[in-house]
């Protein structure tokens, strides 16, 4: 298996060689060169193995010069029960409430986010790669409030890795900002942009794509850009598949299709269904459910995409989805278009600032197979109530989900709805949907009396440039200072 740029500016390389890169060299984003096949008789193999040795399999087919007794190393302790009760990623039939309605467990890890389920193999795969080849890594992330914590909880302590992770100053639920911000590990650097996700997005991909600066200071990362996240998650639309299909009959397995339901800000997780479903497994739809932040919507419904301005990106009760530029859609542009349609398409869209593909939009539906639908904090706020009257209790973006899911599903096909986190991550709208404040558990109250420390900085450049400069692990350095 061999990987690209989505920019056409860089020799194919191998899993070891892109993953702790982020970007590539030319500014774009790394994609597969060609994709393996899911056969039929490959996955009825598969259907008996438990996550970890499911995960090794998954992970294989694109990380084919890593040995396989290696990845079964590194995905037995990423998805150990130190970091997960079985069965990892529990997919639960709620078809009692709503005929075909499954929900797909992501959040069960450390940080109680689907992040976790990507950043605990990465947190294993780094490290190898690292000592492979005697190299440090400075990560540089941004997150909306998730992707920040699970990478921090996956690589705190290491030697070799130094994060530097930027959040929207005042933008993430209280839970959120106490993963991140009680963390005082010496290799752990949380930093508060004065603006939103998208501003903390884009100072990663200024200091990422200055490779002066890149080289000297190892940058690397670990955001959904980030080739080896993408694969990762390809697993649990494998695992979901396998469970859901337990209980089909043998013989009507091997095509049984399903629709699969995606609360999507960054377009990364959504991605990964994309990738597998191109592979073969049988997905019959990805349903792309947004907030009030829909440039995701609005581009799968009309073929215009349009990023919105940090000041156009609102605040929201499902903040983890508050994006307006959606990164990862790089990456489909490129599949849905080919090379030199999308080297033309992007510079439409730098240049004018807005993309018109309104010619593709059957075709992304019939051939891809994407719908999308957003939802609203009064929609949010009813799902939850609603499931919640069938002892059900789930997180807002997760609301958005099912609020997606229960207006688009159709008869016959079960739908999955992917759960992105733990309601006790969102105490306070839960709360608020159900009338009456939610008993806060001893571990998040434990959590929330942590002290609390973070830089805060405005989106200037040089501010971030002189963070990295003065606490960036190098390959001479020992200890971190």
């Amino acid at each position: 298996m061999h990987y690209i740029s989505t920019r056409g500016g860089m020799r194919p390389a191998r899993f070891t060689e892109v993953l702790l890169s982020g970007l590539a060299p030319d500014g774009g984003l790394v994609v597969p060169l060609a994709l393996p096949s899911l056969s039929a008789d490959c996955l009825e193999a598969w259907r008996c193995l438990d996550y970890a040795a499911l995960a090794s399999k998954v992970i294989g087919l694109f990380a084919t010069d890593v040995p396989e007794a290696d990845l079964q190393t590194m995905t037995a302790v990423a998805y150990g029960p130190q970091r997960f009760p079985a069965p990892v990623v529990p997919v639960r039939d709620h078809s009692a409430v709503v005929a075909g309605l499954h929900l797909v467990g992501l959040s069960e890890g450390p940080t109680m986010a689907f992040k976790d389920l990507a950043m605990q193999f990465l947190g294993q795969a780094v490290p190898y790669v690292l000592d492979k080849q005697g190299q440090v890594l400075n990560i540089l992330g941004a997150t909306s409030g998730d992707t920040g914590s699970a990478a921090e909880h996956a690589f705190r302590g290491q030697d070799a890795v130094n994060v530097f992770m930027l959040s929207p100053a005042g933008r993430m639920s209280p839970v959120q900002r106490a993963q991140m911000y009680s963390l005082h590990d010496p290799n752990i650097h949380n930093i508060a942009v004065e603006g939103v996700f998208d501003d903390c997005q884009d100072l990663v991909k200024t200091l990422s794509n200055d490779i002066a600066f890149k080289e000297r200071y190892s940058l690397g990362a670990v955001n959904s850009i980030n080739i080896g996240r993408i694969v990762a998650q390809a697993v649990y639309y494998v695992w979901a598949w396998l469970r859901v299909t337990d209980r089909v009959e043998e013989r009507r397995r091997s095509d049984f299709q399903v629709d699969v339901c995606v609360p999507s800000g960054n377009f990364g997780n959504v991605y990964a269904g994309h990738i597998v479903r191109s592979m073969g497994l049988p997905i019959r739809r990805l349903i792309v459910a947004t907030n009030e932040n829909n440039v995701l919507e609005e581009f799968f419904s009309t073929g215009i995409y349009t990023p919105r301005s940090a000041e156009a990106t609102l605040a929201t009760s499902s903040p983890s989805m508050d994006i307006s530029k959606a990164s990862n859609l790089e990456r489909f542009l490129w599949s849905l278009l080919g090379p030199e349609r999308f080297s033309r398409a992007w510079r439409e869209l730098e240049d004018c600032g807005s993309l018109d593909l309104s010619d593709q939009v059957e075709r992304i539906r019939e051939e891809f197979g994407f719908i999308a639908m957003s939802s609203s904090h009064a929609k949010r706020l009813e799902t939850i109530r609603f499931m919640s009257s069938h002892g059900v209790t789930v997180d807002p973006h997760t609301a958005d989900g099912i609020t997606t899911a229960l207006n688009l599903m159709e008869p016959s096909f079960p739908t999955l709805v992917l759960e992105t986190a733990r309601p006790e991550k969102f105490l306070g709208t839960v709360g608020e949907a159900l009338g009456f404040p939610q008993p806060i558990p001893n571990t998040v109250s434990k959590l929330l009396a942590l002290p609390q420390r973070k830089t805060t900085i405005t989106a200037d450049e040089q501010e971030l440039r002189t963070i990295i400069a003065t606490n960036a692990v190098t390959a001479n350095s020992s200890t971190f200072q």
